[in-house]
């Protein structure tokens, strides 16, 4: 037993401080956000943060606790859908491929979407469904941000792919596993958590502007696909040993 212990130390303390720097990320995402006006925590005696209003005025009770379960849901089967496509990778059940990436990202994201959808409908009343499509935009204007979303999704899922699968091409160059995960971590994230303060505070308005909230989308979907790319042409450099250590798998 203790045999097992010690060669499992490593693995999951190396989960713990991704854990922790995404918690850290997120801890400075959310100080930024609400220091310069892009959130209101405070949403009753702050109205003119629309969004977070609709949603705080319906997520209540039973109800927030439901939701907590979906988003976590969602969260799982899109961590996994990379963490899968890295592992698959590195047994060699197939290449890293930008393409392969982005449409596994897309489909992972698809179903973390219905997951979410199909817990979500079962907590809503049909009072809170009507409250809620009062105040939103037409569906012309939903369908657009939809599918924006959903390319979105699929490129970052894609490239958290990508990420895994260059830092098992560090480790088989023999660098440490543990920490190039942990500085693309944070490196990526903290990219991610600029651009999703940028995305959301064009959202997050009484007056959504179009041509704005486009812009920051394709911010985001620049800096995916740079991520995508880029780890895509590490992974392609030839590998001093042709051979994966077994712990990875």
């Amino acid at each position: 037993m203790r045999a097992d212990m010690k060669s499992m130390a490593r693995p999951f303390l190396t989960l713990y401080a991704i854990a922790l720097v995404i918690a850290l990320l997120g801890r400075i995402g959310l100080t930024v956000a609400g220091g310069t006006g892009v959130l209101a925590f405070d949403y009753i005696s702050d109205s003119g943060v629309p969004i977070l209003d609709v949603i705080c005025s319906i997520l209540t009770g039973s109800a927030f606790v439901a939701f907590l379960f979906a988003a976590g849901l969602a969260l799982c089967v899109s961590t996994a859908g990379a963490v899968l496509y890295g592992a698959l990778v590195a047994r060699g059940d197939g290449q890293a491929r930008p393409g392969t990436a982005f449409l596994w990202g897309w489909a992972t994201a698809l179903v973390a979407l219905v997951c979410l959808v199909v817990v979500v409908l079962g907590i809503l009343s049909a009072v809170q469904v009507g409250s809620m499509s009062s105040k939103l935009p037409g569906l012309p204007v939903i369908i657009v941000g939809v599918i924006g979303f959903a390319a979105f999704l699929g490129t970052l899922l894609g490239a958290a792919s990508m990420v895994v699968c260059a830092c098992v091409a560090r480790f088989r160059a023999g660098r440490s596993l543990e920490v190039s995960l942990i500085v693309a971590t944070a490196v990526c994230g903290l990219a991610v958590m600029v651009l999703a303060i940028g995305t959301f505070s064009a959202l997050n308005v009484a007056s959504v502007s179009l041509p704005v909230l486009g812009g920051w989308f394709a911010a985001d979907l620049a800096v995916n696909l740079v991520m995508l790319f880029g780890a895509k042409a590490y992974v392609s450099k030839p590998a001093p040993r042709a051979e994966l250590s077994p712990q990875i798998c």
